[in-house]
């Protein structure tokens, strides 16, 4: 029994969240997270929310994870800075406004 106990309280440490932060962004929230492992290293859980009404006017919510550890963040944001920069190049729309 103090098996199971300690693996329940392991488990939950994992999904311990350490700070978070949402961004509204039309139908979408997103969260970013920052939790801790069993190791107690801290990573990033981006989730996407997207509100999704059915036929029946019934609401639920489509959700979408990814897990970004910090031995990759520094590529993850260099390959977000140029895709960013990219798209800010060659948008079709010139109105588009972008910070």
């Amino acid at each position: 029994m103090d098996r199971i106990k300690k693996r329940v309280d392991e488990d939950q440490k994992e999904q311990e969240i350490v700070y978070s932060k949402a961004v509204k962004a039309g139908k979408r929230i997103y969260y970013l997270d920052v939790k801790r492992n069993k190791r107690d290293d801290m990573f990033l859980a981006i989730t996407e929310s997207k509100k999704v009404v059915d036929n029946d006017t019934q609401v639920s919510f489509e959700k979408h994870k990814i897990f970004l550890y910090k031995e990759d963040f520094k590529k993850f944001r260099d390959g977000l800075d140029d895709v960013i920069n990219f798209i800010r190049r060659n948008s079709h729309n010139r109105n588009e406004q972008f910070p």
